[in-house]
This record gives C-alpha cells, sequence and structure tokens, in this order.
C-alpha cells in the first residue's frame, strides 16, 4: 500500500510523523511524495495557535479532494488537533476516516489498514526509544532527536500540557544510542528537542540531566566533526553547569535557544512565568561571559491580555539592552481552553499587529548590524545544499543558525573548490544583509562525504517550523 504524509507544524511534531512513517515502512508499505497516487494519506496537524488550526483544517479539505480525483481511499488525520477537536473533526469533516490523537501514533499501520478502529482518547502517555522505527524526513546531514515528551510548566497562554501530557524524559542510554546511530548513518548535526529540554531528567530524579546528556553526547567517536544543540531552554533552568558543559565541548554548538515570551514583570505574571527583563539580563550577560561568541534565540507574544503601551514599551527596551541575535516575534492567540482566555484587557488586533511589526523592525536593526560587524571573517558552515531560489548560490548555515528557523549564508564564490551537501566547510563571510550572509567557499580540508543510500521520500509537505511559536 502506498502511503502520503503530509506533516505540519514544530520539529517535535515532524519526528512523530517520521516515526509513523517508519512503523508504516517496517509493515512493509510503501511512502510516496505523490499524493495523487497514495491509497492512503495521513495528515499529522498542528493547533497551538489559530493561524496553525487553519491551516491543519485546509490541508485536510485539500488532502480530501485525492479521494476524488486521485487514488486515496482513506483519509487519516493525526496530531494536536485529534487531542483538542476530536469530535469535532468527527461532525464537521466527514471526509476524514480515522483520527490518531499523539499518544496513538504506534497505531498507524493497523489504522492504515483499516484493521482496527480508532479509540475514543484517552491513550497512556507515549515517547518512542531508539529500538523504534523511524524514518528520516529532513535532508541527510541533520536530525531532530526528541528526548523528552510534555510539559509541567502553568504557562496561561499554552494548551501543550492538556494534549502532551506530563513531563517524561526518555531514557539516557536510549537517547545516547539512537544519536550514536545517526551520526553512524551520516548526520552531521543533531538537535535535541522537547518542550523544555532542559527539564531532561527530572523526572528520574537527576539534577543537571541535560548537562549531563550533553557530555555523553559530546563524547560519541565520529570521524568527521559533528555538531550537537539543543532548543527550547525555560529560562530558570539555564543552569551554570549546563553553560560550562557547553563551554567545555566544542561539538556543542555555542547557541541558546531560550523563549522568554516577553520582559514585562506584569505581563510575565500574568502568563504564569514570572521574573522580569532585568532577570534575564543578569542571566544573558552570564551566558555570554560564560560562552564566548554564543548566539542567543529568544521569542516573545505581544497582545498578551493587558499588555498596555507601558508594557510593550518595556519590551522594546529590553530588546535594545538584550541584543538578541536571533529573535522571533509572535501574535497573542487567545485559545479557548488555555487559562490565559478568561483574563481581561484583551488587546485588539490592529495593536497586536502593530506592536508585532514595530518589535521585528527593532530586531531586523540589530540583526543587521550584528551581521555587518562578520564581514570578512571566516567560519564553519555546514553545506545544505543548492538555494531554493537560484541555481547560481549555495545555501549553508554557521553553527550558531539552527535549521528552519534563523537565516542561512549563502555562496556565490566556489574558488574553494565544488561543496558536497552535509560538508563543514570554511567560508569567508563577504556580505550582510538583515538576516542572511554571503561568502566565499574556502579550499577543502574535509574528504568527500560518504555515499548514502537514499531514503524514499515520506513527506508530501512541510510546514516551516518558523511559523509555530516556541514554548
Amino acid at each position: 500500500m502506498k502511503v502520503g504524509f503530509v506533516s505540519l507544524g514544530c520539529p517535535k511534531n515532524l519526528v512523530d510523523s517520521e516515526v509513523m512513517m517508519g512503523q508504516l515502512a517496517a509493515r512493509g508499505h510503501e511512502l510516496t511524495a505523490n499524493p495523487g497516487e497514495a491509497e492512503v494519506i495521513v495528515v499529522n496537524t498542528c493547533s497551538f495557535i489559530d493561524p496553525a488550526k487553519q491551516e491543519s483544517v485546509d490541508t485536510i479539505l485539500e488532502m480530501a479532494e485525492y479521494k476524488k480525483v486521485g487514488q486515496a481511499k482513506r483519509l487519516v488525520v493525526a496530531g494536536c488537533l485529534v487531542e483538542r477537536y476530536r469530535g469535532d473533526i468527527r461532525k464537521d469533516l466527514p471526509e476524514v476516516d480515522a483520527l490518531i490523537g499523539t499518544n496513538e501514533i504506534e497505531r498507524i499501520a493497523d489504522i492504515c489498514e483499516g484493521v482496527e478502529a480508532e479509540s475514543s482518547a484517552g491513550a497512556a502517555p507515549y515517547l518512542y526509544h531508539d529500538l523504534t522505527p523511524r524514518m528520516l524526513s529532513t535532508p541527510r546531514h541533520f536530525a531532530y532527536l526528541k528526548i523528552a515528551e510534555g510539559c509541567d510548566h502553568p504557562c496561561t497562554f499554552c494548551v501543550i500540557p492538556q494534549y502532551r501530557g506530563n513531563f517524561r524524559s526518555r531514557r539516557f542510554e536510549s537517547v545516547i544510542a539512537e544519536a550514536r546511530r545517526l551520526f553512524e548513518q551520516g548526520v552531521r548535526e543533531i538537535n535535541l528537542i522537547g518542550q523544555d529540554t532542559t527539564c531532561y531528567g527530572e523526572d528520574f530524579g537527576i539534577r543537571e540531566g541535560l548537562a549531563e546528556l550533553l557530555v555523553r553526547l559530546a563524547q560519541i567517536e565520529t570521524e568527521r566533526e559533528k555538531w550537537i544543540r539543543f532548543l527550547y531552554a525555560y529560562p530558570n533552568r539555564v543552569t551554570q553547569k549546563l553553560l560550562d558543559t557547553i563551554a567545555e565541548h566544542p561539538s556543542l554548538v555555542k547557541y541558546i535557544d531560550m523563549p522568554l515570551q516577553h520582559a514585562s514583570a506584569p505581563v510575565l505574571k500574568r502568563m504564569k512565568r514570572g521574573a522580569s527583563g532585568d532577570i534575564f539580563l543578569k542571566l544573558i550577560e552570564r551566558i555570554r561571559r560564560t560562552i564566548p561568541g554564543v548566539a542567543i534565540r529568544t521569542s516573545f507574544i505581544v497582545g498578551f491580555p493587558g499588555e498596555t503601551d507601558a508594557d510593550f514599551h518595556t519590551l522594546k527596551q529590553f530588546v535594545e539592552a538584550a541584543q538578541f541575535d536571533r529573535l522571533g516575534v509572535f501574535s497573542y492567540s487567545d485559545e479557548d481552553t488555555s487559562r490565559s482566555f478568561g483574563l481581561d484587557g484583551k488587546v485588539d488586533g490592529r495593536t497586536i499587529g502593530n506592536r508585532k511589526r514595530s518589535l521585528m523592525a527593532l530586531q531586523r536593526r540589530i540583526s543587521r548590524a550584528k551581521n555587518r560587524k562578520a564581514v570578512g571573517h571566516e567560519y564553519p558552515v555546514l553545506i545544505e545544499g543548492p538555494s531554493a531560489e537560484t541555481d547560481l548560490l549555495w545555501q549553508a548555515r554557521l553553527s550558531t543558525q539552527a535549521p528552519e528557523i534563523d537565516g542561512a549564508v549563502l555562496i556565490n564564490d566556489f574558488e574553494g573548490g565544488d561543496p558536497k551537501p552535509g560538508q563543514i566547510r570554511r567560508l569567508r563571510v563577504t556580505e550582510a544583509h538583515d538576516y542572511d550572509l554571503i561568502g566565499a567557499l574556502l579550499p577543502s580540508t574535509e574528504s568527500d562525504m560518504i555515499t548514502l543510500a537514499p531514503v524514499p521520500p515520506g513527506l508530501i509537505q512541510i510546514a516551516p517550523a518558523a511559523q509555530i511559536p516556541a514554548r
């Protein structure tokens, strides 16, 4: 049977899709990137914010058309939208044949084959392990590795704990085994993900679990240079030991993704996150002091209920003072099952839009100034492949640029020799733009990449991860 996949939302959702594809492949099914020839189409949905919900519904309806004009006999909807709106989907989308929640993904093959009826929800919390079949959908040189699932934080704007459950970590040896296998397969960069990676190990009673895990990962021997990063750090879990660990090991990229959500103490209090801009500035100063050359990425929500002009001014002053290397801004989404839904002081859409544009304009200026300082310097870059925009350029990333959410480096000078996807090469920056850099590739000191067996394309579409705000 041919099965096509559409994966929407964040990298954490993408890993769920890869696990489902692995389950299907292990059962002997063929994965296709062409929805017109798929006998079964699976849409793995996101429902974190309103735009994500709408994209999920639109995609379901789009894929349903292939039951009329293609080979599709069955449409399966999986993921977060199912957890939140299972009853509504059954009632309002008769085109859908089966539903799978986030804790039921091991049943994907039975559901696609139609040999097992869907459950009515309430499945036990699920988290895959190193022996779980998984098919990568990312380029062969980088992969995401989920180290935990769920969340225990009480953020009032967030509905993730309602359908992902309480925080739970994978076992150390399971993570190490999967990482070792990925490196052996030719992956050069592993990105550790979870709703909050900095809580890793706490449910086992282990303090500093993430730092310990990073040390173990850094000690994995590989034939070529490797990059390891973690995403989604909770600010009050960023310890000195964690920072010292990143500084000590060259393979741990000097990059901190730490969503702060706001800088005004009153807004943070209403978000149930605590702290303030002054506290964050002290933490940022400590991070930069401990890890020279570190890049810090964050994200903010504008228009949270009760956010005043003064609160937003505090946020802008904070961003100016912090000088973040990367920054994302998201409009508050008034989710009906979130605790913030009942708060007063709702901000109108026009004001939210203006605040978002104003904050991004400030960050654009900061980013442009930082990029200009890079001109003339040399850096290692991970070669991605030819640019999607033109055949004249190739695309690469600095270690301080996470895949899919940060800017990129474009190569327009190849005097140093032809690049190959997956190589880590040195590049001299020659031009700077708001978010991207342009540079010249220097002569290679790395041997050609090992030839890797192709993986059947399993995804029809992957929504950009940057569309979904980090926790």
